[in-house]
């Protein structure tokens, strides 16, 4: 990667980001976002995923170093570092990660489009157990899934609520991507599946009205869609960059000796 030398820096809301921020007002010569070649970003993940949507939908999407200023801080680096940020910026690795694209038809028949950094998952709204129908590339694989939901993972994301729910972590070069019942009860034994990246993942809320689903891509929910459809934006790629040594894929495998 070219020498970044355009810096923004953006803080979450935070006592202790706000004062991270302060502390580097002097670090670098900082510019505004839409004259920077990178950004800054201190805060915690949530901050994180809030700052890469928001270059998605701006269609300007800049390589983004993240200071965690958090609590688990798993797309960012650490906080304090004896080098000053610009130093670290540059010996940064860049890791490029590629969205999901989804598109949910909801009951007035709207079609809304979202993506997602980390997963998109299906939940129920109600007492009553959603009945979900799973199809993969056109196919139905599961006729009637009976549960309280259901999520697709990226590589990115499958430490996050994927993981709490039992799915299996994906190193980032796998290519894959993790469909993960939640709180399955019909098939019983069904745990789930790992498809290839390139896999269009259909889901179909049966009985909607009596069985209300709710769709959630990161941070944005949809209430009381009828229909999803799921696939990897490719041409939408995102770049997070990391410290030597503590980059995303090598977390991901780390989480996975976490006892």
């Amino acid at each position: 990667m070219p020498a970044l030398t355009r810096l923004a820096l953006l803080a979450s809301s935070t006592d202790r980001a706000e004062d991270a921020a302060a502390a580097l007002a002097d670090a670098a010569p900082w510019v505004p976002l839409e004259e920077a070649e990178a950004v800054v970003v201190l805060g915690g993940d949530g901050f994180m995923l809030q700052t890469l949507h928001q270059m998605l939908d701006s269609d300007r999407v800049l390589p983004a170093y993240g200071l965690n200023l958090g609590t688990v801080g798993f797309l960012m680096n650490k906080a304090r570092g004896s080098k000053p940020i610009l130093d670290r910026v540059a010996k940064a690795r860049a890791i490029d990660v590629s969205p999901l694209a989804m598109s949910a038809v909801g009951a007035n028949g709207e079609t809304n489009q979202l993506c997602a950094i980390n997963e998109v998952s299906l939940l129920r709204e109600t007492r009553q157990t959603a009945k979900i129908e799973v199809t993969v590339n056109g196919r139905v694989r599961i006729a009637e899934l009976s549960c309280d939901g259901v999520l697709v993972a990226t590589p990115a994301g499958s430490t996050a609520y994927n993981l709490s729910a039992n799915g299996p972590i994906l190193p980032l070069g796998s290519a894959m991507l993790a469909l993960t019942p939640i709180s399955p009860f019909r098939p019983r034994r069904w745990r789930g599946a790992i498809l290839p990246d390139h896999s269009q993942i259909g889901f179909r809320v049966l009985e909607p009205d009596k069985r209300p689903v709710a769709v959630v891509a990161d941070q944005k929910e949809l209430r009381d869609v009828r229909e999803v459809n799921l696939a990897i934006a490719t041409d939408r790629r995102l770049t997070l960059l990391f410290d030597p040594g503590h980059s995303l894929d090598e977390r991901i495998v780390t989480e996975q000796f976490q006892v």
